[in-house]
């Protein structure tokens, strides 16, 4: 993030705007790799009709969000949490509606993407972290809290592709966490690993939110939702189900499956 697009997001925090707005954000995917959409059919026209290989993963999602919120995302597999996450992260856009995001985003999604296997371990720091926005000076000022997290000291010129999974998982939370943005969306990453890790996670990301970032957390843990979030979003069928307390929408969640 540049130092004019930081300043401007201070603006809309210190002015109490939304942060985030999305009105009757909808998108849909395909089925199968055949026939896939062309440039045209992206950008010809976006309420066109549903093809019979298409399904919407989304559709008529409305709310805004207030810098320092901290917001549960739930719902079983496959209805759109994730989905909704990379609309805000605006890794894809929407097919209807609009997606506005008004600060920086530090997306937790699927963290372990874009580190390259060849690459060293350092040389990955340098790289994940500048292309997420952080200056050569930044990096260098934060390279030691980084390793110090993510415990892999000992391997720094080690190829990235020869770590473990959880180091990988380790190295990449420890990265995204160090940015300033002060968005912070998280999904599910933090099953991954042991649990001296998760724990220290969770207090990394509680350190965050003392410090007035927003969050946005999928998963598919009530206590951990309860332990950060106060409000809650649930998705069923790609629609949004429910917005209100995270208890209110835990307990809905619950009935609707059953459990």
């Amino acid at each position: 993030m540049t130092s004019e697009v930081r300043a401007a997001s201070a603006a809309a925090l210190d002015a109490g705007a939304p942060v985030i707005e999305v009105r009757g954000a909808g998108i849909r995917f395909r089925r199968n790799r055949r026939g896939r959409r062309t440039f045209k059919d992206l950008f010809s026209g976006r309420n066109r009709r549903l093809r019979p290989d298409e399904f919407w993963a989304l559709r008529d999602v409305s709310f805004t969000v207030r810098p320092g919120e901290a917001i549960g995302v739930v719902g079983r597999n496959g209805q759109g949490k994730s989905t909704l996450l990379k609309l805000v992260a605006e890794v894809v856009l929407p097919d209807e509606g609009t997606v506005a995001v008004r600060a920086g985003v530090a997306p937790l999604i699927e963290i372990t993407g874009g580190f390259v296997d060849d690459l060293s371990v350092r040389d990955n720091v340098y790289l994940t972290a500048g292309l997420h926005g952080m200056s050569r000076r930044e990096i260098d000022e934060r390279f030691g809290e980084i390793i110090d997290f993510a415990e892999i000291g000992d391997f720094l010129d080690t190829p990235y592709k020869h770590l473990s999974s959880g180091m990988k998982v380790r190295l990449a939370f420890s990265v995204i966490s160090r940015l300033e943005e002060p968005i912070l969306l998280v999904d599910e990453v933090l099953a991954v690993g042991d649990r001296a890790f998760r724990e220290k996670c969770y207090a990394r990301i509680q350190e965050l939110l003392d410090g007035g970032r927003t969050l946005f957390f999928v998963s598919h843990s009530e206590r951990d939702l309860r332990r950060f979030c106060t409000r809650g979003l649930y998705l069923n069928k790609g629609r949004l189900a429910l917005d209100g307390p995270i208890e209110d929408v835990l307990a809905r969640y619950s009935k609707d499956s059953g459990s």
